[in-house]
C-alpha cells in the first residue's frame, strides 16, 4: 500500500490483537494450607473498643449532669450542713457530694422538673490525710451527718488499651497491608504474604469438564504445518514415551517457540497439552518477578515442585524474557540481581530433575536475541521452534478456522483475501474476521461478504476512513495525480506489485492510498526492488511534470525508498561501487559504532543517490510516455474517488507481463 501522508514522519505500528478470552482456571490446592486470618476478629476488637467507649461517654454525660466546683467551694458547702454523702475516688482523687434535699436550690439553683436524678457536687481533693482531717473535724462539729464511702475505680480495659492499643493497631494495620500486597486472599491464602513465595501458575487438569469446554487441539490451530510437525514428536513422547525410551532415546527437556507477536506461540503451546491430554501450567515470565527479595527462585522451585506430583506434564512460560534475559557481566550491583538469581534458579531445575521424569518445559517468547546463553543450550530447551507469519496457504486456513461462526454470502473468497492479506499474523487475520462482522452489522447487512472484509481489510491497513476532511480543489487535485502517478508507474512495471485499487478519500492519517496484491517471493532480484523504488517514486513525479511542484505528500514514499536504496547497498552487496559487501550484523562482544570507515560512508551515500536519481528519472519517462492515460486516470479519482484494476485496465489494457497475483487482482476487484 502506497500512503500519501504529508504529516505522516514514522511508520505506525499495529498493536497485538488477543484472539481468545482465557477462562479462569482452578489453582493447584495446597494441602498443607491452614485456616487464614478472619478478618472477623478486627470487627469484634472495634466492637469492643466502641462498647467501651460508649460507657465512658454514658459516664461523661453523668457528669455532665453534675456541678463541677473547686475543692475550697466543696469545703464551704460542707461546713453549711449541706452535704448528705460523701464519695471518695481514691484512684482518681475524686469526690463526689449528694446535697440535702431541702438545699438544692441554694447549691444549684433552679432545676429542671423533668430530671429523674438528683445532681451532685464533683471536686478534685489534694490528699487522703487532708480529706480525712476535714471529715472528721466536720462530724465532730456536728456540721455533716452522713456516710462517707471510699471507691477505686476498675480500669483495667482503659489501662490495657493504653498500653496495648498502639500495639495492636500497628499489628493490624501490617496485616492489611500485607493481604493487599499478597493478592487479597489473606495473609495465609494461596496469595498471602506467608505464600508469597508459592508459585502462581494456572493448573488446566487432565480430564476437566471446565477446561474440555475450552480445550484446544491442533484442529483449532490453522496454518503453521511446520511448527505442528515439530510439537507433534513432543505429543508422542508424553503419550507414548515407553516407545522411545525403550530404544534409548531420551524425552526432551523443553522447547522453545520463537516467533513474531500474534503468530499463535500461546495457542500452540495449549494446543500440545489439549493434544497430549496431560495436566499444563501455564504462567507468564513476570510472574516470578516480585519486589521481594528471594521470591522468584522460590516460586521457581515451587513450580516444578508443582509439576514433579502432577508428572508427566506440561510448563509453559509465556514471554520468557522477563526473567531469561542475558546476566549482566559487569560486577556492581543492582535492581537485576533478583531478576539474576531467579533465572539462576531456573537453569538449575531446568537441569536439575532426572531425565524421564515427564516434565516438558515449553516457553514462548519474541526476542530469542536477548535470552542468556545458558537457558538455550541442549538440555535446557532442546529445541527452538520458529513459528513464522504465515504465508498465503496459512492465511488461507487460518481464514478459514475464524469465518466458522460467520455467517458468509457467497461473494466471499478465501483465496482472495489470503492474498489480499501479506504480513498478516493470525491474529490480524482474526481482527479481520471480526472488524468485517462488525462492519456488516453496522450497516444492516443479514450476511458478512466481500466488501465487509475488504472493508475490514482497508480499516485495519489504513485506518478510520475520514470523509468529512475538508480539502481544497487544488489539493485534491494534487493528491490525484499522486496516486495516478503511483499507478500508471506500477502497470508499467514487470515486477511491480499489481494494482488492486486506489483512493483519494482520507484514511486514518493518510491523505490517499494505493492497494496492491505482492506476490510472495522466497527471493528477491535487484532488478524485482528497483522496479518497486521507480513504482514508489511515481508519485513525486507525477506531481512535478503535471503540476510544476512537489509537495510533503510524497514523505512516507520517500522514506520507504530511502531504506530500500540504502538496505540494497549496505546489506544486500547490491551496490555498483561497493558490490558483494554486506555491513549487515556484523556487531559483536567488540562492536564499535560503525563497521565501515566515513570513506566507505561517502561512497554509499553517493551510490545511494545516484540509485534513487536514476529511477526518478525512469518513473518520469513512463509518465510523459503515457501521459493522456495519467490523466484520465486522475480525473476518475477526481469524479469517484477510487479507482480499481478494472479502470486502469480500459485505460492501459492488459498487462504485458503475466502472474498468478494479476490474475487474482483482476477477477476479485468490483466497483462500489
Amino acid at each position: 500500500m502506497r500512503i500519501f501522508a504529508p504529516e505522516m514522519y514514522k511508520k505506525e505500528e499495529k498493536n497485538d490483537q488477543q484472539t481468545a478470552d482465557r477462562k479462569p482456571v482452578r489453582r493447584l490446592p495446597n494441602k498443607n494450607r491452614k485456616g487464614g486470618f478472619n478478618p472477623m476478629w478486627i470487627y469484634v476488637i472495634v466492637a469492643i473498643a466502641l462498647g467501651y467507649l460508649y460507657t465512658q461517654s454514658g459516664n461523661m454525660l453523668g457528669a455532665m449532669a453534675s456541678k463541677q466546683v473547686s475543692y475550697s467551694r466543696f469545703k464551704y458547702y460542707v461546713e453549711q450542713g449541706y452535704a448528705r454523702g460523701i464519695t471518695a475516688n481514691k484512684d482518681e482523687g475524686r469526690l463526689s457530694m449528694q446535697v440535702v434535699p431541702g438545699k438544692m436550690t441554694e447549691v444549684f439553683g433552679t432545676l429542671p422538673k423533668d430530671m429523674k436524678e438528683q445532681p451532685e457536687l464533683v471536686t478534685e481533693y489534694p490528699s487522703n490525710d487532708k480529706l480525712e482531717e476535714f471529715i472528721d473535724e466536720q462530724q465532730r462539729l456536728g456540721h455533716f451527718r452522713g456516710e462517707v464511702k471510699y471507691t477505686t475505680s476498675d480500669n483495667t480495659v482503659e489501662r490495657f488499651l493504653w498500653n496495648f492499643g498502639p500495639i495492636l493497631f500497628f499489628i493490624f494495620l501490617w496485616i492489611f497491608i500485607m493481604r493487599r500486597a499478597g493478592g487479597g486472599d489473606g495473609a495465609s491464602g494461596p496469595l498471602g504474604i506467608f505464600n508469597v513465595g508459592r508459585s502462581r501458575a494456572k493448573l488446566h487438569e487432565k480430564n476437566d469438564k471446565d477446561d474440555d469446554k475450552d480445550r484446544v487441539t491442533f484442529k483449532d490451530v490453522a496454518g503453521q504445518e511446520g511448527a505442528k510437525m515439530e510439537v507433534q514428536e513432543i505429543v508422542e513422547f508424553l503419550k507414548n514415551p515407553k516407545k522411545y525410551t525403550d530404544l534409548g532415546g531420551k524425552i526432551p527437556k523443553g522447547a522453545l517457540l520463537v516467533g513474531p507477536p500474534g503468530t499463535g506461540k500461546t495457542l500452540l503451546a495449549k494446543a500440545v497439552a489439549g493434544e497430549a491430554d496431560v495436566p499444563f501450567f501455564s504462567m507468564s515470565g513476570s510472574d516470578f518477578v516480585e519486589m521481594f527479595v528471594g521470591v522468584g527462585a522460590s516460586r521457581v522451585r515451587d513450580l516444578f515442585r508443582q509439576a514433579q506430583e502432577k508428572a508427566p506434564c506440561i510448563v509453559f512460560i509465556d514471554e520468557i524474557d522477563a526473567v531469561g534475559r542475558a546476566r549482566s557481566k559487569s560486577v556492581a550491583m543492582g535492581g537485576n540481581d533478583e531478576r539474576e538469581n531467579t533465572l539462576n534458579q531456573l537453569l538449575t531445575e531446568m537441569d536439575g530433575f532426572g531425565t524421564n521424569s515427564g516434565v516438558i518445559v515449553l516457553a514462548a517468547t519474541n526476542r530469542a536475541d536477548v535470552l542468556d546463553k545458558a537457558l538455550l543450550r541442549a538440555g535446557r530447551f532442546d529445541r527452538q521452534i520458529y513459528v513464522d507469519l504465515p504465508d498465503v496457504h496459512e492465511r488461507k486456513a487460518i481464514f478459514q478456522v475464524h469465518m466458522r461462526p460467520l455467517k458468509i454470502d457467497d461473494t466471499v473468497d478465501v483465496d482472495f483475501l489470503s492474498r489480499q492479506t501479506p504480513g498478516f499474523s493470525g491474529a490480524d487475520i482474526a481482527n479481520v474476521c471480526n472488524e468485517a462482522a462488525l462492519i456488516a452489522a453496522r450497516n444492516s447487512h443479514e450476511r458478512v461478504g466481500k466488501e465487509d472484509f475488504l472493508a475490514a481489510v482497508d480499516r485495519i491497513i489504513g485506518g478510520l476512513e475520514k470523509k468529512t476532511k475538508v480539502l481544497t480543489e487544488e489539493e485534491k487535485r494534487t493528491i490525484a495525480l499522486h496516486e495516478a502517478g503511483h499507478a500508471t508507474v506500477s502497470w508499467h512495471l514487470e515486477y511491480a506489485n499489481p494494482l488492486v485499487k486506489v483512493t483519494i478519500v482520507p484514511r486514518g492519517r493518510a491523505l490517499g492510498a494505493a492497494w496492491y496484491l505482492p506476490e510472495e517471493r522466497q527471493i528477491t532480484t535487484r532488478e524485482q526492488m528497483l522496479d518497486e523504488v521507480c513504482a514508489l517514486l511515481g508519485g513525486r513525479a507525477a506531481e512535478e511534470l503535471f503540476t510544476g511542484h512537489i509537495s510533503s505528500g510524497a514523505m512516507n514514499d520517500l522514506e520507504r525508498v530511502s531504506h530500500q536504496v540504502y538496505a540494497m547497498i549496505a546489506y544486500m552487496g547490491m551496490g555498483e561501487s561497493l558490490p558483494n559487501i554486506s555491513f549487515y550484523n556484523m556487531g559483536g562482544e567488540y562492536q564499535v559504532a560503525k563497521p565501515y570507515s566515513e570513506k566507505t560512508a561517502e561512497k554509499m551515500d553517493e551510490e545511494a543517490r545516484k540509485m534513487v536519481a536514476e529511477q526518478y528519472e525512469r518513473a518520469k519517462k513512463i509518465l510523459l510516455a503515457h501521459r493522456e492515460g495519467h490523466g484520465e486516470l486522475a480525473q476518475i479519482l477526481m469524479d469517484r474517488e477510487v479507482i480499481f484494476a478494472d479502470d486502469v485496465k480500459k485505460i492501459f489494457g492488459e498487462r504485458p507481463w503475466k502472474s498468478r497475483a494479476d490474475e487474482l487482482a483482476n477477477d476479485n476487484t468490483t466497483e462500489e
